[in-house]
């Protein structure tokens, strides 16, 4: 084996917003990647609509710069735990990483995560602090909060010596210290050259690749994504695809091609060390080995954390079913699912005995979401019910999923967050006094502690705490949760609403929807007052007199009615509720939608918790 030095392998890693992908524009502009009068937009590798609108990386990329003649190849990796399956399968094609963290913020949650999972793969880091232009820029303790991190996480002599790197990745400057910067990133590309190490490479061994990504391609079709581990692929050679089962598949290299900074360009041959793409393997999934065909040798699978929540992917069959969305049947649904798990591992899906349903299990409630935002956006039209934590028994003992929370809050509300935190099981693990007027607390929270608690979280800290969250461990099951304490308004009548039987409606409750939707009988129009459900009737209309005065309907005033995105919507529905998804609306609704039906449920349910003891008790 040797090394081929002209050529690096790095992941960038870090937590939500800490700047990662703004660092990635500045190195591709000043390794001269776009031409001095290209037009450039802000944020270039995030290319999906959603990356965009949300602010954050939801799937990794390839990009290369070249700097010294060495080329460099960059994968920019989700700063999202939920999107922890992109992150465990990119590392395995790299040889080391920038961890990027905010010079005020310091190591968060997606952090830890991000670098045990490097470490793990004994990958060499170079440490990147970021925002250094932060009026409230704290980074010597932000450094010695890194090292604390690296100690705790069990960091070998390699990794625990990292070098440091100061930037503001915005202006595009870079140093050794704080104090002093240097116009450019020199220091940064210096510093990857000199510590990351060349990747060992093995031209005349046989070929194995493992498929770490996919991409589509309206001309080629299915691009298949991953490091050469060995030897050599030329354009035109038959290979063999070692499938999960073992499986061979002979298959022909229609298109190689390496990547050239953010575009593939056309290769006739690439050797061990690159990072490739290649067309006309119609059948590769991820973590499936692609080799020569003559000696065959699979690579090891990529292990991949398992799913905490579930929830009910449903075929759409309320009163509006079929007017809004292009594909609306079961197959149509059955189709875009198992497509989704093909690039999504740590997605799974089952099918169930209705045909109609499907149980989604992902990473967490944004995972999910993501998923179900994009399938709205395609036309898709569904239903979903309220993401469950999956419990585990362990040693017959009933364990649930953990979190580890790390909450910013203003001093003065401390006590408010830890009021809501103790009523889902939340146990107080540190406190750090950060700046004169911020705390910063880190809770052990059960998964299902945090369905809903967003929302609660905002409101009660006046929309100025900051909370993230990452998956920790399974542990005893913690005890009853309470959910909702309010009811809902469920529509009575089918039909159009009104001003008048809305403004009816608000009295008794906070409104969901404004004047001239369209409702129908069990579709959640608003939360109650008080606990329990009730019915209303937003149809109703003013009946018409000689004695009515004229213009008395623009005396009635709506308050404006409570908006909701999909996750809080996620979060707000109870079991006995579902999400109905379409390209153009989301509506919440009962599962039940006539009132004879929700009425006898209610009363099982209560005969259900009478029923205690030997003997029902009859009432």
């Amino acid at each position: 084996m040797m090394k081929n030095v002209n050529l690096r392998n790095i992941a960038i890693i870090a937590h939500v917003d800490h700047g990662k992908t703004t660092l990635v524009d500045a190195m591709l502009k000043q390794s001269g990647t776009f031409r001095e009068n290209q037009e450039v937009k802000e944020r270039v590798m995030d290319s999906n609509d959603l990356e965009r609108e949300r602010g954050i990386t939801i799937f990794s990329k390839n990009a290369s710069v070249y700097w010294r003649k060495t080329k460099i190849n960059i994968v920019d990796t989700p700063g999202h735990a939920d999107f922890g399956g992109e992150v465990e399968r990119i590392l395995r094609m790299v040889n080391g990483v920038l961890l990027i963290v905010d010079a005020f913020e310091g190591p968060m949650p997606q952090t830890r995560f991000v670098l045990r999972k490097a470490m793990e793969l004994n990958l060499i880091p170079i440490v990147v602090i970021n925002k250094i232009d932060r009026l409230n820029a704290r980074p010597a303790e932000v450094l010695n909060e890194i090292y604390d991190l690296f100690i705790e996480l069990g960091a070998n002599d390699d990794q625990i010596g990292f070098p440091v790197i100061y930037t503001s990745a915005r202006a595009g400057v870079s140093g050794f210290s704080a104090e002093v910067l240097e116009d450019d990133l020199e220091p940064l590309f210096s510093t990857i050259l000199e510590h990351i190490p060349a990747p060992l490479v093995e031209y005349n061994a046989p070929l194995q690749l493992l498929v770490t990504n996919l991409n589509y391609d309206d001309y080629v079709g299915k691009i298949v994504v991953g490091l050469i581990n060995r030897g050599k692929i030329e354009e035109g050679e038959i290979v063999s695809l070692i499938k999960r089962d073992k499986r061979k598949i002979l298959c022909k290299v229609i298109k190689l091609y390496l990547f050239e900074g953010l575009k593939r360009k056309e290769v006739k041959k690439a050797e061990s060390g690159e990072i490739v793409a290649i067309a006309g393997i119609s059948d590769a999934n991820i973590g499936e080995t692609i080799a020569c065909k003559e000696k065959p040798e699979a690579l090891s699978k990529i292990k991949i954390d398992e799913p905490t929540l579930i929830m009910d992917f449903i075929v759409n069959n309320s009163p509006f079913a079929g007017k809004e969305g292009k594909f609306i049947t079961s197959r149509h649904l059955r189709e875009r699912l198992f497509k989704e798990i093909e690039t999504n591992v740590s997605l799974k899906v089952e099918e169930t005995e209705p045909t109609d349903t499907f149980h989604v299990s992902g990473r967490g409630e944004l995972h999910l979401s993501i998923l179900i935002e994009n399938m709205r956006r395609e036309g898709y039209e569904f239903q979903v019910s309220k993401p469950k934590v999956i419990f585990r028994h362990i040693d017959g003992e009933k364990h649930e999923p953990i979190e580890l929370m790390t909450c910013d809050v203003p001093k003065d509300s401390m006590g408010v967050v830890m009021e809501i935190c103790g009523k889902r099981k939340a146990k107080l693990i540190n406190m750090i006094d950060f700046s004169d007027d911020q705390l910063r607390l880190e809770f052990e929270i059960p998964a299902r502690g945090l369905i809903g608690f967003r929302d609660e979280f905002l409101t009660r800290t006046k929309g100025k705490g900051i909370m993230h969250h990452l998956f920790l461990n399974y542990q005893p099951y913690k005890g009853h949760i309470p959910n909702r304490s309010k009811g809902v308004l469920i529509v009575y009548e089918s039909g159009l609403t009104s001003t008048y039987g809305l403004h009816n409606a608000q009295a008794r409750g906070t409104l969901f929807v404004n004047s001239a939707t369209e409702v129908y009988q069990g579709m959640i129009v608003g939360e109650n007052r008080r606990a329990g459900d009730m019915e209303v009737n937003v149809a109703k209309k003013k009946h018409v007199t000689n004695m009515r005065a004229s213009g008395s309907d623009e005396a009635l005033r709506l308050e404006k009615p409570r908006q909701f995105s999909l996750e809080q919507a996620l979060d707000y529905i109870q079991e006995d509720e579902l999400l109905e998804i379409t390209p153009s609306n989301i509506r919440l609704r009962k599962k039940l939608l006539d009132s004879h039906s929700l009425y006898q449920q209610k009363k099982s349910l209560k005969n259900a918790v009478v029923c205690q003891g030997t003997s029902p008790v009859i009432r």
